[in-house]
């Protein structure tokens, strides 16, 4: 039976089912803050959104499987963020290129409480692991580019760029937790900006005058 004679429009189909993915996401953010990831349920998110359960698991298999997509969907968000504010820095500033994406990524303590729930369920499950360790892989492949070129265009060179972003990602997760747990001191986000400027001079080299 196809659309035309069932009535069904396909566009409206897409669109509705895009919405209810949506109000599936939103809510889940919601639950998983206040409740907790492992305490949540699917009968709670979908009270919340206003859906069945039919509803939730036509869009998603598990709650596993949501929390996934909502992390694809912040971190593409966050590295278009990051991507638009770089475009406004000149080339030759890492100082100033850094500041700005640092100012792209958001603190957000709703989010931190959600993946550090979320990362230690992975930890206890090979498989959510191996998933969670590609998908920051994915990150740091995407963002270190941008870091190691700003750098080149200053004189400074990185020998090893895996070092350079497993030292990035340390410094950011440890002072995310700095920062929200003295979220209006202005020290603390200074020291976090200093950190990771240390870490720029300390993975990287100046590049000899002759190979500029």
């Amino acid at each position: 039976m196809t659309a035309s004679t069932t009535g069904a429009d396909p566009k409206r189909v897409t669109v509705r089912r895009a919405q209810t993915r949506r109000r599936l996401l939103d809510a889940a953010l919601e639950v998983f803050a206040e409740d907790g990831f492992g305490r949540s349920t699917v009968e709670q998110i979908c009270e919340h959104a206003g859906f069945t359960r039919g509803a939730f698991y036509s869009n998603f298999s598990s709650l596993d499987e949501l929390f996934l997509a909502m992390w694809e969907e912040r971190s593409a968000r966050m590295l278009a963020d990051i991507a638009t504010a770089l475009e406004q820095v000149p080339a030759a500033e890492p100082q100033e290129a850094l500041r700005a994406a640092l100012a792209a990524i958001p603190v957000d303590d709703r989010w931190y409480r959600v993946t550090a729930e979320f990362t230690a369920h992975a930890l206890r499950t090979p498989s959510l692991r191996r998933v969670m360790a590609a998908r920051e892989q994915a990150i740091l492949d995407t963002v270190l580019p941008v870091v190691v070129d700003a750098l080149r265009r200053a004189g400074r060179r990185v020998d090893d760029r895996t070092a350079l972003g497993q030292a990035l990602v340390a410094v950011h997760d440890g002072t995310t937790v700095q920062v929200l747990l003295d979220p209006d001191s202005a020290v603390v986000r200074e020291r976090r900006e200093q950190l990771f400027f240390r870490v720029l001079d300390a993975y990287s080299t100046p590049i000899p005058r002759e190979q500029q």
